[in-house]
């Protein structure tokens, strides 16, 4: 007799899935895409099809990427050497022109192209298009002293119509993290920061960061899957949340903070991460929010 059990399995996930797509049908996503998710194939893969899924159930999402690696590669072949301030890269006249043409030359074009292959209308952008992000630059506050990081970039001014007007129609917005001032000048701009910019501007209802961990942790490394703004400056306080992990949920709760209505921090080296955190109820990373509000009755937060 055929075994219907993994064939039932997968209509109970569908069956699951149902409600998270009621409450986000027609809502505003922006997912930043880095880390080890934007270096292996498979793992590229698995994202691009993840995101070109939300846009046929009907959510409406942005994708900010990053480019660290690509960036580092192409200075290393005009033997420019990289120089990190807390993650920062420290950005002069010729390593923001470099930066400038790879991630809006090079690697923004390839996850278009990949979406597209996808059967998603992707269209690339940056921060420069239609004077998307507006920034000056950004000091670097180290041991009390103030350190100028070069061309990098701190945003003033969000013109988010551009965006708006492709997510709610049929396309899906691909944002290359570059800014400029009034005059012109050219900046490099933290992904996760321009994400959780733009996702407060979009006044999306989601925020996912992807990540290369599993999310916020508690001492005894156990995944805090759901927490709120309140309990994350205490686990900051008390010592849990550390190092880079710090700016990123602090990131997410300002977006929080300014309408967002939830934020997510996912590990973004396993396959099929962002389904898996928005249309399960457990979820796989950690989910920030505000307040403790369930989608529907029986969510389990």
């Amino acid at each position: 007799m055929f075994d219907f059990s993994e064939i039932i399995r997968k209509a109970e996930i569908l069956v699951e899935a149902l409600p998270y797509i009621q409450a986000l049908a027609g809502k505003t996503v922006v997912i930043k895409y880095g880390g080890n998710a934007m270096i292996n194939d498979e793992l590229k893969n698995s994202v691009i099809e993840d995101i070109t899924l939300l846009k046929y159930i009907g959510l409406n999402p942005v994708v900010v990427h990053g480019g660290g690696p690509d960036i580092t590669k192409a200075l290393k072949s005009f033997n420019i050497q990289s120089e990190f301030v807390n993650g920062l890269r420290k950005t002069d006249a010729q390593t923001v022109e470099i930066a400038q043409m790879v991630l809006v030359g090079k690697t923004n074009k390839e996850i278009v192209s990949l979406l597209n292959q996808k059967g998603g209308k992707a269209v690339g952008l940056s921060g420069i298009d239609g004077m998307m992000l507006e920034c000056e630059k950004h000091y670097e506050q180290i041991n009390g002293e103030t350190v100028d990081l070069g061309y990098v970039g701190e945003i003033t001014k969000i013109n988010t119509h551009v965006l708006e007007v492709l997510a709610k129609d049929e396309y899906i917005p691909v944002v290359a993290p570059i800014g400029t001032d009034k005059n012109g000048q050219s900046y490099n701009i933290n992904a996760d920061t321009v994400a959780a910019e733009l996702a407060t501007a979009l006044k999306a209802e989601k925020l996912i960061l992807l990540t290369d961990v599993e999310g916020v942790k508690t001492a005894d490394d156990q995944i805090l899957h759901a927490i709120t703004c309140e309990e994350v400056q205490k686990l900051i306080e008390s010592g849990v949340i550390v190092g880079g992990m710090i700016p990123k949920v602090l990131g997410c709760v300002h977006a929080l903070e300014s309408g967002v209505g939830r934020a997510h921090i996912i590990d973004g080296r396993i396959p099929h991460c962002i389904l898996l955190e928005i249309f399960t109820n457990k979820g796989i990373g950690t989910m920030i929010t505000q307040h403790i509000k369930p989608y529907y009755d029986k969510e389990k937060l």
